[in-house]
């Protein structure tokens, strides 16, 4: 892991927002909304595509979004709260704060602690999820009874990692019990109002439906993308209700940097940060109601989020006080992608380096861009003192990249580049009378600057 430096931070969040740009075109995503926070300062927040395809409506950061299973991670800070004010335990029984779980068979003696970190053997969605369709509405909490009283038990406790919405269903209950009020109110109280998240609720309401970006299906098999109307979560709010904007993620994720104690202290913070469970056939692991992973040694914490038409995704790190957000509009999951993409790229920004470009001196803008042809695009970027071109189609930008310096005003080098490449040649800038680079030839092709080529007329 690297420590963040501020200076290269920018210089990656800068490429960061350009790639973006790219992948939401590239990839045809109806909206993507991101953000960056680095200790108290806000680098980056911006909106790319649209809110609204069949209105017209661009994406902007205030967009609101449904987060889904960012929701568990309130839940469980509910839950620590609680315990840290002595009116729960970790061990307690979770039929201690649902009385009629004491009559279940296989569930009547499984603690909080299980609940939370998806190791208690309750089923995920229960025998009728086609809530997840919108078939129907969302349970209730009699239906929520219901689906628990008819096959809740999966598995035996700390047997496997089990996820479950329902578990987290439960938890709300268990929120309401130790806390003397509803849910929504005690997470309104307690996290939202505290952290001034004026953007953010437990479930669907008024404030929401305002600034609601509309979700989308993926367009596939040849079936036409299509907008998916906005629904209430009912008894499942505590595992999937929540809405939220990137910005206000950024502030409630900051509030679970180490060292901030407006929710928890530090020592709830770190039980709940702890790898416990690693789920099969993944490369993440999961504390209380937190994802926790590694990412070139990078300790990440977060949660991500799939609800009808929304995929979204939290990542921070606790210790160097950093928050990723990435929230889409859309239902194909790439929220995940854009998200490894964004920490690939301040990872490789921090890398160790020889030393400068030679020759770089004050002359980034004179060499950095976006450059395309009828082949293909390329980027030409900083990071520090240094040069690469790298290509902006990849869902990693910087996992196969050209290193570049400089030998005059109008030329670079391709000094180290995959075997397949360059390496060696030069690229050749021709810029105006201002100035401003009007093309360049790498490897022998001529590409133009991308909003010089997109005034092209297309050949037949």
């Amino acid at each position: 892991m690297s420590k963040l430096h501020p200076d290269l931070l920018h210089d990656a969040v800068d490429y960061a927002d350009r790639w973006v740009a790219h992948q939401q075109d590239r990839k045809d995503l109806p909206g993507v909304v991101v953000a960056i926070r680095h200790d108290d300062q806000l680098l980056l927040s911006k909106g790319y595509g649209h809110a609204d395809l069949e209105r017209h409506i661009p994406m902007t950061p205030g967009h609101i979004f449904r987060i889904a299973s960012h929701s568990k991670t309130f839940t469980a800070t509910a839950i620590m709260q609680l315990v840290e004010r002595g009116a729960l335990r970790l061990d307690d029984r979770l039929a201690d704060s649902i009385p009629w779980l004491r009559e279940r068979a296989g569930l009547s003696d499984i603690t909080i602690h299980q609940v939370l970190n998806h190791s208690a053997g309750i089923v995920r969605d229960g025998i009728d999820a086609d809530h997840w369709l919108l078939d129907h509405p969302f349970p209730d909490h009699d239906a929520l009874r219901r689906l628990v009283e008819d096959g809740g038990r999966v598995l035996n406790p700390n047997e496997w990692f089990k996820y479950s919405n329902i578990g987290y269903g439960l938890l709300g209950m268990a929120v309401e019990a130790a806390g003397g009020m509803s849910y929504h109110e005690y997470v309104k109280q307690h996290i939202i109002q505290p952290l001034g998240l004026a953007d953010t609720g437990p479930d669907l309401d008024a404030h929401a439906e305002a600034r609601l970006a509309t979700g989308y299906t993926v367009r596939w098999y040849g079936r036409p993308r299509r907008p998916l109307p906005h629904v209430t979560t009912g008894a499942l709010a505590s595992a999937t209700g929540f809405y939220s904007t990137a910005e206000d993620l950024c502030r409630y994720a900051a509030a679970h940097f180490l060292g901030d104690d407006t929710l928890l202290t530090d020592a709830s913070k770190r039980e709940m940060q702890q790898p416990y469970w690693k789920p099969e056939q993944s490369d993440r692991h999961y504390g209380l109601g937190f994802v926790v992973t590694d990412m070139d040694k990078r300790r990440l914490v977060g949660h991500s989020g799939g609800f009808p038409g929304f995929i979204t995704q939290t990542l921070f790190d606790p210790k160097e006080r950093l928050v990723v957000v990435v929230l889409t509009n859309d239902s194909s999951g790439a929220a995940d992608v854009l998200m490894r993409g964004i920490m690939n790229i301040i990872e490789f920004a921090h890398k160790p380096r020889n030393g400068p470009a030679e020759g770089f001196g004050d002359m980034r803008e004179r060499f950095t861009g976006r450059f395309a042809n009828e082949g293909g695009v390329i980027d030409v970027a900083a990071f520090g003192d240094n040069l690469f071109e790298l290509s902006p189609d990849a869902d990693n930008p910087v996992q196969v990249t050209a290193t570049l310096t400089v030998e005059d005003k109008n030329t670079l080098r391709i000094t180290e580049a995959p075997g397949f490449a360059s390496r060696g040649e030069a690229i050749h800038y021709t810029h105006d009378a201002e100035g401003n680079i009007t093309r360049i030839v790498a490897g022998g092709i001529t590409y133009y600057p991308l909003e010089i080529f997109l005034r092209h007329p297309v050949r037949d």
